[in-house]
């Protein structure tokens, strides 16, 4: 896991500085500096390693999905970017250094933010020219990377979570917020990668699945870490959830019994892919990795 892991960052790493230099024109050195600065610090590239992961299960051979791997990765940064900001989760710290608002400045950060995200959309239509998509499959993966990162998803998610400050939430409530804040990326990003190797909507079903049950293990694993780790192992400010008065499984449940319910959606998320006769152990470990990491 720690080869493929390392692996799939260098090459979603390459693929984004290719997606950079040719989606930013030189005319905005300024915000390509600090788009740059935002999309290529360290980080564990897991939603690319996702898009790889569900490609090679669908039987994709190519090396440029990483292309396509790039783009997630973008709207992923994006995403940080602007939850970082004061008038959002306020934080200092991201990825091991300061967040993009404390280096720059909080309007260029909300500035480059947004700008990241056509960057993100050129990159799919980079992948999709490299891959050889048909016109039909690109559509459908830009569908399935901004409806993930749209209203229904991450922006969605993230208003659900700031309203929830300081209630107390039922278990549902929480999966609900969960699916939307991080569910759905992660999700499109194992779907992405079925759709790239050329399977259709409903071979693809029990991909999406598998990624709903991940990311929904991935934000538990993620709060109970908020807990219990360091500034120095996480990159980024620990008890943040705590401080801002966010219910979260283990503020509300306990961390044992959050970690045993993230073990049970990486177990399901499994049990998906098995019941469709899909047999990955690169996702059935992937799966597992995101319970047992500590960082």
């Amino acid at each position: 896991m720690e080869t493929f892991l390392a692996d799939a960052r260098e090459a979603t790493d390459a693929a984004i500085a290719a997606a950079l230099a040719e989606g930013l024109p030189a005319a905005h050195a300024v915000l390509g500096e600090r788009i740059r600065y935002a999309v290529l610090g360290s980080g564990k590239r897991f939603r690319p390693a996702l898009v790889l992961a569900g490609y090679d299960a669908a039987g994709g051979r190519s090396p440029h999905i990483a292309d396509l791997a790039a783009a997630v990765e973008i709207v992923h940064a994006y995403s940080l970017v602007h939850d970082d900001l004061p008038c959002m989760d306020n934080d200092d710290l991201r990825r091991g250094r300061p967040t993009l608002h404390r280096a720059f400045g909080v309007r260029p950060a909300t500035v480059a933010g947004f700008g990241m995200v056509p960057v993100a959309a050129a990159a799919v239509v980079r992948g999709g020219a490299l891959l050889a998509l048909a016109p039909e499959a690109t559509r459908r993966v830009l569908e399935l990377l901004f409806r993930a990162a749209g209203g229904g998803g991450m922006i969605g998610g993230q208003v659900l979570d700031l309203a929830a400050g300081g209630q107390r939430l039922t278990p549902d409530e929480l999966r609900g917020i969960n699916a939307r804040k991080t569910g759905a990326l992660i999700a499109a990003s194992v779907e992405i990668g079925a759709v790239a190797a050329g399977l259709g909507a409903g071979a693809c079903a029990p991909f999406r699945a598998y990624g709903e049950c991940v990311g929904a293990a991935f934000q538990i694993a993620d709060d109970v870490l908020d807990l219990t780790a360091t500034s120095a192992q996480l990159g980024k400010t620990p008890g943040k959830d705590r401080k801002l008065g966010k219910p979260t499984f283990p503020l509300v449940f306990g961390v044992d019994a959050a970690r045993d319910e993230a073990e049970r959606l990486a177990a399901r998320a499994v049990a998906h892919l098995e019941a469709a006769g899909i047999s990955s152990p690169l996702l059935a470990a992937l799966a597992r990795f995101v319970v047992a990491r500590r960082l």
